[in-house]
């Protein structure tokens, strides 16, 4: 299956959610006119990621993003377009970092799954985990694509989870993320550099597709790096976005690549034969 994915690397408003939801909206808009099937926008994308002790202030329950969403829509989605946003979300009072994946058509708007992120990093300039609660679930599940995985940030950087993703059937991983810029010392900026890598790496290994999303802009002097990124289950960069700026990044993904990559290179069918030993080992370590 071939399909066509719009990576929106944009800066929210800080805490402005009725203003980034209309720059959201037409980030969409702008995608359909491009013959985009799948939007994917950074994490926090509706808020902004550095709010604190404001997230309870900007979080949204799922079925108000959708309704915030579908109101501002209306009936302007003329075709069939899937979307994938990160969003603090108040999920009767406990408060996540998450991503929702939506279906939008001309009629309405309707909510696929919703994934609150598992990794919650809290050191160095972050301190997620005194703000918002941990999520519990994998992010695995069927849409028109194929079976999608869905990481926020922090989770891709732990090699368990594009793992178990895998592990359960997905063939195109899609990370929202916002990570701000941090060690200038070389000709690249560190932590972006590791995520080519990282990204390379779980591709290559499990024969995926990547899609990445990142935040852009500044809050409160930290620099988002921006440079979104496409790779394919080979680890070849399909597509990548400048550094630091607003882009609208556009791919072709052909999901017959994962098949082709993992009979050359069959890791996942190698973990899948001995899963129940794996689980067996984990049970008995210790920590």
């Amino acid at each position: 299956m071939t399909f066509k994915v719009a990576v929106a690397q944009f800066a929210p408003l800080k805490a402005e959610v009725a203003k980034n939801l209309d720059t959201i909206v037409e980030i969409v808009l702008q995608a359909q006119e491009e013959q985009a099937d799948l939007v994917v926008l950074p994490e926090a994308a509706t808020s902004g990621y550095f709010l604190e002790g404001g997230v309870l202030e900007a979080s949204l329950s799922a079925p108000e993003l959708v309704s915030e969403l579908q109101h501002r829509l209306g009936k302007q989605v003329l075709r069939p377009t899937d979307l994938v946003l990160g969003f603090y979300q108040n999920d009767r009072g406990n408060l996540y970092n998450a991503a929702a994946y939506l279906e939008l058509g001309p009629a309405e708007a309707k909510l696929k799954h919703v994934y609150q992120k598992f990794f919650l990093p809290t050191y160095g300039v972050f301190d997620e985990e005194r703000f918002v609660s941990r999520g519990r679930n994998l992010g695995v599940l069927d849409t028109r694509f194929g079976r999608v995985g869905l990481m926020v940030c922090e989770d891709a950087w732990h090699g368990i989870m594009p793992t178990l993703c895998a592990v359960n059937g997905a063939e195109v991983m899609i990370v929202p993320a916002a990570s701000p810029a941090r060690d200038f010392a070389g000709k690249d900026i560190d932590n972006h550099d590791r995520y080519r890598r990282l990204f390379r790496a779980i591709c290559e290994e499990h024969g995926v597709y990547c899609v990445n999303a990142q935040l852009c802009g500044f809050e409160g002097g930290k620099g988002f790096i921006g440079g979104s990124m496409v790779i394919d289950p080979f680890g070849d960069f399909v597509v990548q976005a400048p550094l630091a700026e607003e882009h609208l990044l556009i791919a072709d993904i052909d999901t017959d690549l994962v098949g082709y990559a993992r009979a050359q290179s069959p890791l996942i069918a190698d973990l899948q034969s001995v899963w129940e030993e794996v689980k067996r080992l984990v049970d008995r370590s210790s920590f």
